[in-house]
């Protein structure tokens, strides 16, 4: 993985000593509220319901056991002994000090890690596939062009201050894993007749108010371009963007008030400029930075039946068929630790699971971990006979719940509980979702199913693009859940279509019962949540949903006139 060098050492040194100060500037009582937010917003921190809250990077999701560790140590040190894995790939924490936050940072310095630009309307944390480097349908590994660009949009003075944040996702394989359609941009590795290495370019994806799937705006672009074309892009939305309301001040706004081809013609034209300049990636600079993501040293093995090897023990089974992904080396395989055990908010991990999951990562990975935007962690390297060992490991801290890509395996935001911007509690409404079914023979029996939850409006939890999505709204003061189905995120990546009117807290497990009768009731073999939905439509759902009244203590159902 990629290691710093002496200009990152440099730059975040400087960053932490005047954040430093300007905190002590805050607690004397030296800069307002006011004045301290843009400073605190671009070290990722944020004032929540009850505590400031840190967001720390994870560049593409990659992590080193060692980081893992600090995390554990932030954890305890300075939190309440948890972090919470986001759907951006990074960490939060929900309860840090604001006097303790410079510390934290030099905590985090020590292993090379920052919490720059996680917040603010810059360049995120560039995403992507959480099995880059392993998968077997990769054409190449993405993941030393997110760190180009991840060189690149830090502290890049030009855009620093754009209309709204910005996020980026690259993908390197036949499959999308890295949600590119709902980014401002996203990349896809492709390869051109001649078989040169290039890019596919979207732009314009994103969710919030306006749920968008972003739109080609070129084919093929040449890796060599790769930094001159995204420049262009930013420049176009940096210069027309809108500034006046921030709710139509994303990418997403801009395309569609302006039209693709529009869109597109002014990029071209604003990269004629930038096309063959300094910023033109050579074969020496991306070798430089490929050289950071070399194979680790696999041993000479053959795939094996891991399964038989135990006497086909049904738990250990179950838990290879849902939580162990194929790998391009024979003999090895990627695992799937669930952070989505039934009782515990989807993404929360405690400082002793960190431990132990770093621990996992040196004894049997290489000493590497990748948390995946469904808030998960993975280890990419295990070699297959040592699976079981692993199994049973994970087990005993919690982490080997066999229900990845399950309808418990839901993304779910912090919402109201936590965020100052949510609408409604998000967590409650996940636990009682997974207490509902938590059957895991059930959940098999159903297949795979995805099902995200958000808080608000901003769509942390995916939900637009979840198979069956949750949002949070606020109706008269009182919490409520619209619900939306039909949504999906990879190659076929759809927005979902609301239901119909809202739901309260209490009614949610039945409704949700409800959609997957129907979907049990009239899918084909083999067809997918989504696909039942395109196929059927939204209105068999809606109808079965709304016609008895679902009960819930004290409460009522709303009617047919009350959509939010």
């Amino acid at each position: 993985m990629y290691q710093y060098d002496q200009y990152d050492h440099l730059i975040v040194r400087e960053r932490i000593a005047q954040y430093r100060d300007q905190v002590r500037r805050r607690l004397a009582g030296e800069l307002t509220e006011a004045e301290f937010l843009p400073l605190r917003l671009q070290n990722g921190l944020y004032m929540q319901r009850h505590a400031y809250m840190l967001r720390i990077a994870v560049p593409y999701g990659l992590l080193a056991s060692k980081q893992m560790r600090m995390f554990a140590h932030i954890a305890r040190k300075y939190d309440r002994g948890y972090g919470h894995f986001t759907t951006r790939q990074n960490i939060q924490f929900n309860w840090v000090e604001l006097e303790q936050t410079p510390d934290i940072l030099s905590d985090l310095a020590s292993v090379e890690m920052h919490a720059i630009q996680t917040s603010g309307n810059c360049i995120r944390n560039t995403t992507s596939d959480p099995y880059a480097g392993v998968a077997a349908d990769e054409i190449i590994d993405p993941r030393p062009y997110a760190e180009v660009l991840r060189q690149w949009s830090t502290f890049h003075p030009e855009f620093i201050a754009l209309p709204r944040k910005f996020k980026v996702a690259i993908n390197g394989a036949v499959e999308d894993r890295a949600a590119i359609a709902i980014h401002d941009i996203g990349l896809t590795v492709v390869r051109n007749e001649a078989g040169e290495i290039g890019f596919k370019f979207m732009a314009g994806g994103g969710m919030g108010r306006t749920p968008i799937i972003g739109s080609v705006i070129r084919e093929f672009l040449p890796w060599q371009h790769l930094l001159t074309y995204t420049e262009a892009v930013m420049r176009v939305y940096n210069q027309y963007g809108r500034r006046d309301n921030k709710y139509k001040a994303r990418i997403k706004i801009l395309l569609k008030a302006i039209g693709v081809e529009e869109f597109s013609r002014q990029v071209e034209a604003e990269w004629a400029d930038l096309k063959d300049g300094p910023e033109t990636l050579t074969v020496e600079e991306m070798q430089r930075v490929i050289d950071y993501f070399q194979p680790p040293a696999y041993k000479t093995l053959e795939d094996s039946d891991v399964v038989a090897a135990q006497d086909g023990n049904k738990a250990f089974a179950n838990w290879v068929n849902r939580n162990v992904k194929p790998h391009k080396v024979p003999g090895y395989a990627a695992v799937v630790l669930s952070i989505k055990k039934t009782g515990v908010p989807p993404g929360d991990a405690t400082a002793e699971q960190m431990d132990f999951m770093a621990d996992l990562a040196d004894r049997y990975s290489f000493g590497e971990l990748r948390i995946t935007h469904e808030q998960n962690v993975v280890l990419a390297d295990v070699e297959q006979s040592q699976l079981f060992a692993v199994w049973q490991e994970a087990k005993a801290h919690g982490l080997a719940t066999p229900n990845i890509g399950l309808l418990t395996d839901m993304i779910c935001c912090p919402g109201g509980d936590f965020c100052s911007l949510a609408n409604a509690k998000s967590i409650p409404i996940a636990a009682a979702i997974a207490e509902r079914f938590d059957n895991l023979d059930y959940q098999h029996d159903i297949g795979e199913i995805e099902l995200n939850i958000s808080g608000c409006i901003n769509a942390c939890g995916h939900h637009h693009v979840g198979n069956i999505g949750v949002l949070g709204v606020d109706k008269d003061g009182s919490e409520w859940y619209q619900v939306s189905i039909g949504g999906a995120q990879g190659n076929k990546a759809a927005i979902g279509k609301i239901i119909g009117p809202s739901f309260s807290a209490l009614q949610m497990p039945e409704v949700i019962d409800r959609l997957l009768q129907v979907y049990l009731r009239d899918r084909f073999e083999g067809e997918s949540f989504a696909e039942c939905v395109a196929r059927i439509g939204v209105a068999p759902f809606k109808e079965f949903v709304y016609a008895t009244p679902i009960a819930e203590k004290g409460g009522r159902l709303v009617g047919e006139d009350e959509y939010v």
